[in-house]
This record gives structure tokens, C-alpha cells and sequence, in this order.
């Protein structure tokens, strides 16, 4: 695929170490990660500062996959209110998930300042922005639900939310001021970094090609032929899951998420687009998602086809929704394009699996995964520390392949074309 179809505005940071692709086999570790995003990252950091020998092996390089190439969203919660999880998980569970939900964007926040990260960040707030008065309910509800619990929200009306964003169509929405933004690229490898430093070992283009597991031993075999052993595995592949574990891929449905981002904005149009430098969601069908970059950029992103694209054109519905809420940005240039690989979930929710012990899997980030994945990856170190499943907040579930998952994308598809032809009549 052409340089210019992959041009993400995200860089590495100036402290941004070079990972090798070597192994020194010899011992038993505690663990190997495969997969180095986030949710592994986090996993390895937390895990080595707990005295544990971690290796983490990531088939590509650090920041290559969404962790890297997502729209640095830094949301709290789940895509569930408190009083569904407290309905669906029980007393006790539920209130477990919603502490741990109300937290995650902190997991983020916390470790950029305590750790002096070269991210850069604005923690303003976020806004889920409601385009029908179906969605202002739904909107108000939420907004009932987590002020009860002492959260710092708002809802909008509708000449609140023009002021915030500057855009157009909106009848309110919802601002939840525990969220921001940040660099998503500089915040991976910097967690890279920070993992390194703490003793995990790190390896890039270490595709994992099989696991067995021996006397209790777990043997975690590399593309390159090399072996290591290891008490535990955590697979960390979300959406560039594939057959290393039997079933774990047809769990997920793999979506692509397109980006676009303008020149620099002028003066005259920043002061009115996301002066306050809030992120932005909105309550389509088919969602856009869009913030200001820190070098004063509009960024906006949305799911794209399921297929790799193969021009610019594959971006034109990015481009039709940006015009779409900002008209005076019709002369503004597009200057950068890219995607990542995200994974969803038929109940919207991330799956933890443990089939054989210490053999671990977690997949489903719903669109939260900055700041879930660094979250979850703390519990996941304390957990494989202490063997104690409480640590995690949410159950261990066994695998359960999607029906038909062959046939699930083209259903997919259709459904998005469909989706999107709905909205369309929102306008």
C-alpha cells in the first residue's frame, strides 16, 4: 500500500528507544506477552515492577497497530451505564465494573504525570454529542446515572454544545470531563519505554507461531525458531488476533477505523472548533469521532471499508462528515490519511479467557481502548502475580466462536452501508 494511504500525524517521541528482534533463551519466565499495544504494555510494566520476568514479543514493531494509529480518546466507562452492569453482572460484580470503569481514564492520566511521559495530552473532557432527540434521552440518562455517583458530567443543550464544538446538527449531549486527549503513538511507545526500564524484555518482529504446554511449563515458539518457556502466556492480540489459539479469532469481528487530518488550521477557524480542546464522539449508527491535534489540526475518523484501501477515495466518507459538521473547512486541505485494525465484541463488552491455566486472552476494546487497555493491564499483572481472580473486573469467560464468523463480515458490511444510509437521512 502506498506511504501516503498509511500517514498517520502521530510521532515518536525524541526518547523513543530501538527495540531489536533478538531472544536469549534460557530460564523460565513468569510470563511472555504477545503483543505489544497497550493492553501488553500495560500488562508488562505493572508485572515487572512486580517482581515478575516478563518478555513481551510483538509481531510488527511498537506503535505499528491501533495502539499506535487509534484517535488518542481517552474515555472512561464502558459502552454500558452503571444500572445495566449492576442489572447484568449482580450487586457485588456490578459495582466492582463500575468502579473499575469510572477509573480507567485515570490509569492513563495517572502514569503520564507520575512518570514524567513525552505524551502530549489535554484532559478537557469528552463529549458524546446527540444528533436526535432519541439520543439527548439517552444522553440524560447517562447523565443522571454517573452524576449520582459523584462523577464530574454535564449535559449540553443545544446552544452548549455549538459553543463547545463549533459544529453543526447537534441538539445537545454529553460532556464527561474525567476524559481527554493524547498522542497515542508517543503514549505507546513511551509505555514501551517505561516497561523496558522496570526489567520487562521487549522484542519486536517475534511473530509467535505456537504454544504447548509441557509439566506445567508453557513453550511460546517464535516465526524465527526461537523457544521460550514460560509459566504464563498473555495473549494481547485484540483485532490482529489470529490462530495461535484455536477459536479466539472467530470471537471478534475485525473493523478498520479511517482517519483523516487537515493542514493546520488558521486562526480564524481554530477559535471556534473545539476551542476547549475536547474530544468529540456523536451518536450516529455509524459514529464519527474527531478532535483538534496538538499542532492544531482537525482529526477526524470513522469505520471504513473492510478491505485495505487503495486510494484516497477509500476516505471520502471521513472527508463528507467532517464538511458535513464544519462547512468552513471546505478549503482547508487534507494532508493525512490512516487506519488502524480495532475488535468488537456481539455483546460490546471485553472478553477475558483463561481455557488452560495461564494461558490468558483478552480481546474487545469498543472503541475505549486507551484507556481500558491501560487499566486491564494492571489488573492483569496483579492477577497473574497473585493467581487471585478478583483482580480482574470482569469474569473469565470461556471461548465461544461467533456463529458463521466466516460469513459475519460480509454481514458487517452490509450492515454499515445500511447504517450509514440511515444516517444519512438524519442529517
Amino acid at each position: 500500500m502506498p506511504a501516503a494511504f498509511s500517514d498517520p500525524i502521530w510521532r515518536k517521541p525524541a526518547t523513543a528507544p530501538a527495540f531489536r528482534s533478538e531472544l536469549s533463551p534460557g530460564g523460565t519466565l513468569d510470563a511472555v506477552i504477545v503483543g505489544g499495544g497497550i493492553m501488553g504494555l500495560s500488562t508488562a510494566l505493572h508485572a515487572a515492577r512486580a517482581g515478575l520476568s516478563i518478555q513481551v514479543l510483538d509481531a510488527g514493531a511498537i506503535g505499528q497497530g491501533a495502539s499506535g494509529l487509534n484517535g488518542g480518546q481517552v474515555i472512561p466507562g464502558l459502552k454500558y451505564d452503571p444500572e445495566w452492569l449492576l442489572e447484568h453482572f449482580g450487586k457485588e460484580r456490578g459495582e466492582a465494573l463500575v468502579a473499575f470503569a469510572a477509573s480507567t481514564a485515570d490509569a492513563v492520566f495517572d502514569v503520564i504525570r507520575d512518570e514524567k511521559l513525552a505524551v502530549p495530552f489535554t484532559r478537557n473532557g469528552w463529549i458524546q454529542a446527540s444528533h436526535t432527540e432519541t439520543a439527548l434521552k439517552a444522553a440524560a440518562n447517562r447523565d443522571r446515572q454517573w452524576r449520582s455517583r459523584g462523577a464530574d458530567v454535564e449535559l449540553l443543550d443545544g446552544p452548549g454544545i455549538a459553543a463547545m464544538t463549533g459544529a453543526r446538527g447537534y441538539l445537545g449531549g454529553w460532556l464527561d470531563r474525567r476524559a481527554g486527549v493524547i498522542d497515542p503513538l508517543s503514549y505507546t511507545l513511551e509505555l514501551a519505554r517505561i516497561a523496558s526500564a522496570a526489567g520487562a524484555s521487549i522484542a519486536e518482529q517475534q511473530r509467535v507461531v505456537k504454544l504447548a504446554k509441557e509439566a506445567g511449563i508453557w513453550r511460546v515458539s517464535t516465526q524465527s525458531g526461537a523457544e521460550l518457556r514460560a509459566r504464563s502466556v498473555v495473549l494481547a492480540t485484540n483485532a490482529y488476533t489470529d490462530g495461535l489459539l484455536p477459536g479466539l479469532a472467530q470471537t471478534i469481528v475485525p473493523l478498520h477505523s479511517f482517519q483523516i487530518a487537515t493542514a493546520p488550521l488558521p486562526a480564524e477557524l481554530a477559535a471556534s472548533i473545539l476551542p476547549g480542546g475536547q474530544a468529540v464522539s456523536d451518536s450516529r449508527r455509524i459514529l464519527v469521532y474527531y478532535r483538534r491535534s496538538p499542532d492544531g489540526r482537525m482529526v477526524l475518523g470513522g469505520r471504513g471499508r473492510m478491505a485495505l484501501p487503495s486510494s484516497a477515495a477509500d476516505w471520502a466518507h471521513c472527508e463528507r462528515a467532517l464538511l458535513r459538521l464544519y462547512p468552513a473547512l471546505a478549503g482547508i486541505a487534507i494532508e493525512r490519511r490512516w487506519f488502524g485494525r480495532v475488535a468488537l465484541t456481539p455483546d460490546h463488552l471485553p472478553h477475558l479467557h483463561e481455557p488452560e491455566k495461564g494461558l490468558l486472552a483478552v480481546v474487545g476494546c469498543q472503541g475505549r481502548g486507551v484507556a481500558l487497555m491501560s487499566a486491564l493491564g494492571r489488573r492483569m499483572a496483579n492477577y497473574l502475580a497473585s493467581g487471585d481472580a478478583r483482580q480482574l473486573p470482569f469474569p473469565l469467560s470461556p471461548i465461544k466462536p461467533i456463529p458463521f464468523h466466516a460469513f459475519r463480515q460480509v454481514g458487517v458490511a452490509a450492515t454499515i452501508a445500511w447504517y450509514r444510509m440511515l444516517d444519512a437521512f438524519e442529517r
